[in-house]
């Protein structure tokens, strides 16, 4: 059975999974009604629209 000869050091095993395990930015469209960023398929938080009708009501 393959038995590496010697433990890899911190640094190495840190800069392997830096490239990998990195959490992106979520994504974001925008709101046809305000204009506004929001998350994709969900209500927009500014002006309560979803799929070009008011879901929620905002003051």
């Amino acid at each position: 059975m393959a038995v590496p000869k010697q433990r890899k050091g911190r640094a190495s095993v840190h800069s392997r999974r830096s490239t990998n395990d990195r959490i992106s930015a979520a994504s974001r469209s925008v709101c046809p009604q305000c204009g506004e960023a929001k998350l994709p398929h969900r209500v927009c938080p500014s002006c309560g629209y979803y799929k070009d009708r008011e879901v929620m009501e905002t003051e």
